[in-house]
């Protein structure tokens, strides 16, 4: 290389530096007004009615956390995420203040006696009403606290040793509302083992030739001192505290992944990991015992012990081999029951029967007992009395799904088919049986008239939208009667049965322009009591005009969409740029593709994410477009899903210029994760768009070869499916300006951040516009105010030029 040669290489090497530096120094940026707003409008309370129905807990939550609470150490292991200061989860909304009324809404009492500045999560009602139990981050630990109602004097009962490693609670109420069961750090456990700065030796994995195909998992175990993290922050103990702080060890340890105790609060069902721990799937996967324990340390009997769960078989209707699901029996005192796979769990192998109940009553000395077969993979089962129980089976393949009555005292046979639908057929969907709460806390099936009657709750999907209902089911006939359903103009959801004979139910009722409220309704005369009072928080959305539209595909597919349009715009104002935001779905039939999924009737509560906030900045939204993907018989949908992507979009766009809202030049395609890789194929087979918004995606399907969605297959058996399906394969064809956007710790299967880095890459390299933006410290949904409003500056700015201004 000559002199010139050489300044001129090093001058295009400075160029390229020069232009990443001013690439990676931009800090974060404001959106214009209106959105900032959205981001920073006050955020609803969450609500807690205890299991009674006396009193209301409101939870005041924080809006946003900042970067810097993002920016915190994080142990990824296993499948968790874990604050190794508080040995909780690393990230997470919590709440700042706690304050509880009567049923009413009356008589508001705020606690009292909280840290300032509380981090609160966890929080939940004991069985009869009278404590609130909580946890409190600090900046060491997490601790257990309680409050007693009415006085709502908050009380510290632990120190900072809760071990909330694993998701869920970490802490149960017993049955008798005398005390709580937490789960503790091990006492002495000594400081966070450090990781060597020079390795012993290599990372080995090995497979002696048994299959064991496993999906794209994230946050997996590494290398040895992973295992020995993983070991230190999930061990733990169990001790029972009583509403006086007075603690009680009770002899259990281990890694205790869940414990629940039995109805009658003598038992303890437990699951615990064990040894050897896995590189190749989370932590729920690993080996694992279920046992049963008394409530002074001893073990009773051990249900099960199943090895690593790496080799499930291939299919959505799999499960684990041997005994799964174990449950108490929610009606009675003390009897476990278990599922087990009568096919090995495998879906491919034929069978007449999928699945067998057991059952083990106390003292657990006995055999088990067989209960009722499934023809269809068992799932849940909703316990009533001795004389009825509801048990639903259901074929993912096929959309297959049957609800059943049972007797649970009787012998196998005494089964009854109450429903047998389609679980995709949304219209035809007869709703969930409502339950009740026992003393201790059990749900069981509310029952009226003697228990001759139980009663459904459901969505009411229909032609014209949802219309959830409560229906009365007549067991010994069978007959249906309807007691109540929303009506227009508003949208009404139950939310507790205070007193069924009585019709007295709480409700939340909103509509397009009125956020949602809870209120005491009477089914019997139709009187509402209004109990909160929760006034519009986004005053700048009152005049957005809300509209659900439908149409059909060219093949006569049934869609729709809602749109949105700005304040005070009138058709006679002309077609506006467009942004249409969607999110691809599969079906097994052209008629449940085409069912109405929405409410014309909700109120619309913006989250910053949304695509509906840029109605505000003058386009107009086609929000929640559907996108259906239909493989009919022995088709799978995602044979011809580019084809039918593109079909949807035309119709989409066809029916909102039809209707004189959307210049067609003018529409941008936009969607977050499968929505994200709908977007970037679209892009890639058609030319329908003037731009494209892709947050969090994959679109590389080979980096996702056992399987994907709600793709069956793996790559090997279908390499040409995922070879069309991967936008990435086509990456020379974007010529529409894409965004892409990605969390740097996006922790969702299959959405590596690499996905979003070599896609740029590879339409950079084939000369296409592309923006790529990596937000530090945020996972698959953006948390950070300072992340959400800089994703809304980089939308906006790419929408202005290259849709609104678009010439």
């Amino acid at each position: 290389m000559n002199r010139i040669h050489f300044f001129l290489h090093i001058l295009v090497i400075l160029s390229s530096c020069g232009n990443m530096l001013a690439q990676g120094d931009l800090p974060y940026q404001l959106p214009p007004g209106p959105l900032q707003d959205i981001v920073d409008a006050p955020v609803f309370p969450d609500v807690l009615i205890d299991q009674t129905n006396r009193f209301i807990l409101f939870l005041e939550r924080q809006s946003f956390p900042s970067i810097a609470d993002l920016a915190g150490e994080e142990l990824r292991l296993g499948g968790l995420r874990i604050d190794p200061a508080t040995n909780g989860p690393s990230r997470g909304t919590f709440y700042t203040s706690l304050y509880v009324t009567d049923i009413n809404g009356n008589d508001k009492k705020e606690a009292a006696g909280l840290p300032e500045h509380p981090k609160i999560t966890n929080v939940s009602w004991s069985h009869d009403g009278s404590h609130v139990a909580f946890t409190i981050a600090a900046e060491r630990g997490i601790s257990l606290w309680m409050m007693e109602i009415p006085d709502m004097v908050a009380r510290k009962l632990t120190e900072d040793v809760v071990n909330n490693a694993f998701p869920g609670r970490p802490y149960v109420w017993m049955p008798d509302n005398m005390s709580v069961l937490v789960r503790e750090i091990l006492p002495g456990r000594g400081e966070c083992p450090r990781k060597p700065a020079v390795p012993d030796g290599p990372v080995i994995q090995e497979t002696g030739g048994r299959a064991a195909a496993v999906r794209t998992y994230q946050d997996l175990l590494a290398d040895r001192y992973d295992e020995v993290m993983f070991e230190y922050c999930t061990t733990s103990q169990l001790v029972r505290i009583d509403k006086a702080g007075n603690r009680q060890e009770t002899g259990m340890e281990g890694i205790i992944m869940d414990f629940d105790p039995s109805p009658d609060g003598s038992y303890l069902l437990v699951e615990r990991l064990e040894k050897p721990f896995s590189y190749q799937v989370p932590y729920y996967l690993f080996p694992q015992s279920s046992e049963i324990w008394n409530m002074q340390g001893t073990l009773i009997r051990r249900l099960v012990s199943l090895p690593l769960g790496d080799d499930i078989p291939r299919g959505f209707d799999a499960v684990r081999r041997g005994p799964r699901n174990f449950q108490w029996r929610a009606d009675v005192g003390a009897t476990i029951c278990w599922l087990e796979a009568l096919d090995q769990g495998d879906p491919s192998l034929p069978a007449d029967e999928r699945d067998q109940l057991w059952y083990l009553p106390a003292p657990f000395t006995a055999d088990p007992v067989k209960g009722i077969t499934f023809q269809l993979r068992a799932g849940r089962i909703t316990w009533g009395n001795g004389q009825l129980a509801v048990a639903t089976e259901r074929w993912e393949k096929t959309r297959k799904e049957r609800v059943w009555f049972f007797v649970p005292d009787g012998d196998n046979s005494r089964k009854k088919l109450v429903f047998d639908l389609s679980s995709e057929d949304r219209y035809a969907d007869p709703g969930d049986f409502i339950t009740r709460y026992t003393a201790g806390g059990q749900q069981v099936l509310l029952t009226g008239n003697k228990g001759k009657e139980v009663y459904l709750s459901g969505m009411g999907a229909s032609p014209e939208g949802n219309r959830p209902f409560i229906d009365r089911y007549e067991i010994p006939t069978g007959k249906i009667s309807r007691l109540w359903r929303s009506e227009a103009p508003w949208y009404e959801t139950l939310v507790a049965v205070v007193d069924i004979s009585r019709g007295a139910v709480i409700t939340s009722r909103q509509s397009a322009q009125v956020p949602p409220n809870y209120f005491m309704r009477n089914l019997k005369n139709g009187r509402i009591t209004a109990i909160t009072h929760f006034e519009h928080p986004y005053p700048r959305f009152r005049d957005i005009k809300k509209e659900l539209v439908t149409y059909e595909r060219e093949d006569g597919v049934g869609l729709s969409f809602e749109l949105y349009l700005p304040p005070g715009y009138t058709k006679e104002d002309g077609p506006l740029p467009t942004l249409l935001w969607a999110y691809p779905r599969e079906y097994k039939s052209a008629g449940a593709a085409g069912q109405v999924q929405t409410s014309p009737y909700t109120f619309t509560r913006i989250s910053p994410s949304s695509a509906v906030i840029f109605a505000l900045m003058g386009y107009a939204v086609l929000d929640n477009t559907a996108f259906p993907v239909v493989g009919e018989g022995d088709n799978e949908p995602n044979d011809t899903y580019i084809e039918q992507l593109v079909a949807n979009a035309a119709a989409a766009i066809r029916k909102a210029t039809e209707i004189g809202v959307t210049d067609p030049r003018r529409v941008a395609v936009g969607g977050h994760s499968y929505g994200a890789f709908m977007t970037a194929n679209l892009l890639a087979h058609c030319d329908l768009f003037a731009a494209g918004i892709a947050r969090s995606g994959a679109y590389n399907r080979t980096l996702t070869p056992f399987g994907f969605q709600a793709e069956p297959r793996t790559y090997w058996e279908a390499p040409d499916t995922y070879n069309r399906m991967s936008p990435f394969m086509y990456s020379d064809k974007i010529k529409t300006p894409i965004l892409l956007i990605h969390g740097l710790a996006d922790n969702n299967s299959g959405t590596f951040p690499i996905q979003s880095e070599r896609f740029y890459q590879a339409v950079k390299g084939h000369g296409g516009t592309a923006r790529l933006v990596m937000l530090p410290h945020e996972s698959h949904g953006y948390a950070a105010r300072e992340s959400i409003l800089h994703m809304l500056w980089e939308m906006n700015g790419w929408l202005n030029k290259y849709v609104m201004n678009k010439q």
